[in-house]
């Protein structure tokens, strides 16, 4: 049995990555492959508890950081590794480029740093195709704005957003590899048309 493939799909607050995530999910399953969806932080049980926690408490920085990665380990432990051995196809909404975007651009803990509690947790593991949605920080805005309950990251400032996406971007010019930028300010139909040859793509 061949090893399952890793898609990521990244992006800050209002990017439009959860709206595509399903779709995704069911073109691969058109072509027989197996998927399971996921997310961070969370994914796990334990995960979900973290997550909970740090989208609504306040905390530090460097702990609001540990607890991203603590998630981490038992998502790549209990779930997105057994799954790909079995030859499923994983799907997470958010992965480790996240963190370097919000805790990384976003809070302004070093790359340095962060470089370490990614190869300590993740043991080599990378996306085999990360999907960058890309958006500007005004549009962001002005689509949280019609949210009624955001959590304590969407309710962050513009300044926040734009941190967060000049990271972003600056490390899809650094993995050239395996990220790609995709102009989520276009219609659905006109990113799908995209996401569907890429997706073919890699499942080649």
């Amino acid at each position: 049995m061949s090893r399952g493939k890793f898609i990521t799909l990244e992006g800050i607050d209002g990017a439009g990555k959860s709206t595509h995530l399903s779709f995704i999910a069911e073109h691969l399953r058109a072509r027989g492959l197996s998927v399971l969806t996921t997310r961070e932080p969370g994914g796990t049980p334990l995960g979900e508890m973290l997550r909970d926690m740090v989208l609504s408490q306040s905390m530090h920085v460097e702990t609001e950081t540990l607890i991203m990665f603590a998630a981490r380990r038992e998502h790549i432990d209990k779930v997105i590794v057994p799954a790909l051995e079995r030859g499923i196809w994983v799907i997470s909404d958010r992965f480790t480029d996240a963190t370097f975007a919000y805790q990384g651009g976003g809070r302004g803990i070093s790359n340095e740093r962060l470089k370490i509690l990614e190869e300590w947790v993740q043991n080599g593991l990378q996306p085999d195709l990360t999907l960058l949605f890309d958006v500007s920080a005004e549009l962001s805005q002005q689509r949280l704005a019609f949210n009624q309950s955001l959590d304590r990251f969407e309710q962050e400032k513009q300044d926040f957003f734009k941190r967060v996406r000049d990271a972003y971007l600056v490390r899809a010019r650094a993995f050239q590899q395996r990220m790609r930028v995709i102009d989520s300010s276009r219609s659905i139909a006109e990113i799908q048309k995209e996401l569907g040859g890429l997706i073919d793509a890699l499942a080649q």
